[in-house]
C-alpha cells in the first residue's frame, strides 16, 4: 500500500503551492498560495479521506440571511462547500476526498474552486464579517 501522505504531499509541490506545516505522524499539512488567496489550508490525511479546509472569516452576527446566501452559493461550487465550524461563528470552506482513488486532478479541481469561490465572492463574505 503506498503512503497516502506522501502521495497528497507530492501533488501539493507539483501544483506549486508552498507547503507552510507538514505532520506525517498526525496527518497534518497546512499550504498557501497567496496569489490565490489561499493562506493556512488545511489538508487532513485520515485513511480512507483526505479533508480539505479552508476558514474563510468570523461572523458575530448569525442572521438568517447570512445562512440563506451560503446555502445558495453552495449550489455554485463546483467542489467543496461553505460549512460552519462547531460554535457556528466560523464559516470554514470544506471538501472530502476518498484518499483510495485520489489524484492530482481531484486536489486541483477543489483547489481551484475554493481560488475562484474566493476572487468572485470576496465582497459579500467581507459584508458577512461586518454584520
Amino acid at each position: 500500500m503506498d503512503n497516502n501522505f506522501q502521495k497528497v504531499k507530492n501533488y501539493i509541490l507539483e501544483l506549486n503551492y508552498l507547503i507552510t506545516i507538514e505532520n506525517e505522524e498526525d496527518g497534518l499539512i497546512v499550504i498557501e498560495k497567496e496569489t490565490e488567496g489561499i493562506k493556512n489550508l488545511v489538508l487532513g490525511i485520515a485513511d480512507p479521506l483526505l479533508i480539505v479546509e479552508q476558514f474563510i472569516l468570523p461572523i458575530s452576527n448569525t442572521r438568517f440571511e447570512i445562512y440563506k446566501r451560503l446555502l445558495q452559493k453552495n449550489r455554485d461550487i463546483i467542489h467543496g462547500a461553505f460549512v460552519l465550524d462547531e460554535s457556528g461563528k466560523k464559516i470554514i470552506f470544506r471538501n472530502t476526498h476518498e484518499l483510495e482513488n485520489l489524484n492530482l486532478n481531484e486536489i486541483e479541481g477543489t483547489l481551484n474552486a475554493l481560488g475562484l469561490l474566493l476572487s468572485e465572492y470576496s465582497e459579500e463574505l467581507i459584508k458577512f464579517s461586518k454584520n
